[in-house]
């Protein structure tokens, strides 16, 4: 049975939220399945390691609409592209039925599915969870594992220090009301580091070199690495060797928690319960005033997050 996965998610915490699912699908048929998914999510970086995924084939839409897959002749092209591949089975996470009509195009007779024109108010985390375990007929959890070589891991740590306590710090966001201020990490890094001497790892956008700069400028500045000079793949094992993440709710955030690394996140303008509850490993702080439910976009809680509260919890759980 060859199987095929698709999911139709921009970001790359989407992605890795799907993990676990692409695990249990793989072991139901007793192989390594194929995914496609669009170039944003990072999945050739993500499981480039990953004994459960044979290939990852980049879903190419664009938002302007000009990728190859995008419009009428994309349509088409997709469905060829996918024909090529002799596929047996698909399973596909989202209720399009573009994707649906493609891969009867493409000549897969077994067709799994979110139920169609059903996209209004999914939650990405259980909407997934649940189609699964229909699938597959046994309960799946929802707890994400990024799988890397050994030998990666290894070799990442001959260059890092050992000596020293290791945070990763997501400074970034994918907009500016989901920022907390660059300020309070500069604070945040000088106070760990007077409890428990430590290096930094600041992972942030490519756009982002700015408020990395303010950083590494700073008094604190060099107990701080950048590693926004790597791809994807290359920071893997450096966070890897990390004991604790520290950031905005950003695709660094849902890597580390994948990693196991105990993961604090900051929810500022984003929603709680669809991407802060599905990992044990993730430790959300919200804007004071706010409730788990209540925090959301349009929240605006950038100067509601109590240093005190993230301070105390990163002393926390280095402490455990």
């Amino acid at each position: 049975m060859k199987v095929l996965i698709l999911i139709n998610k921009v970001g790359l915490g989407d992605c890795i939220i799907h993990i676990n699912y692409i695990h249990e699908i793989s072991k139901k048929y007793g192989k390594p399945v194929s995914i496609l998914a669009k170039a944003n999510t990072k999945a050739k970086d993500l499981f480039g390691d990953d004994p459960y995924i044979e290939e990852v084939i980049t879903l190419e839409r664009l938002t302007d609409n000009s990728g190859s897959h995008d419009r009428l002749s994309g349509f088409f092209k997709l469905a060829k592209d996918i024909k090529e591949k002799k596929f047996d089975k698909v399973f596909i996470f989202n209720s399009s039925l573009r994707y649906f009509l493609i891969c009867k195009l493409a000549g897969i007779k077994k067709i799994a599915q979110y139920p169609l024109f059903k996209k209004k108010g999914q939650h990405i985390v259980n909407t997934a969870k649940i189609f699964t375990e229909n699938e597959l007929d046994k309960i799946v959890s929802t707890q994400p594992k990024l799988i890397l070589s050994k030998e990666k891991i290894s070799d990442a740590k001959k260059n890092m220090s050992l000596d020293l306590t290791r945070v990763v710090l997501g400074i970034s966001a994918s907009g500016p009301t989901k920022r907390w201020g660059i300020k309070n990490f500069i604070r945040l890094i000088e106070k760990i580091n007077e409890k428990y001497p430590t290096k930094f790892y600041l992972v942030a956008g490519k756009n982002d070199q700015q408020i990395i700069d303010e950083i590494l400028n700073s008094n604190i500045g060099s107990n701080c690495i950048s590693l926004n000079h790597l791809k994807i793949d290359e920071m893997l094992p450096i966070i890897a060797n990390c004991n604790l993440y520290c950031g905005n709710d950003t695709g660094f955030m849902h890597i580390s928690a994948a990693l196991n690394l105990k993961t604090v996140a900051l929810f500022i303008d984003s929603p709680v319960l669809a991407y802060g509850k599905y990992s044990e490993n993730i430790n959300v702080i919200i804007p004071e005033g706010e409730t788990e439910e209540s925090t959301n976009h349009d929240t605006l809680g950038a100067d509601k997050i109590s240093f005190d509260r993230v301070y105390n919890k990163c002393i926390e759980l280095l402490s455990s």
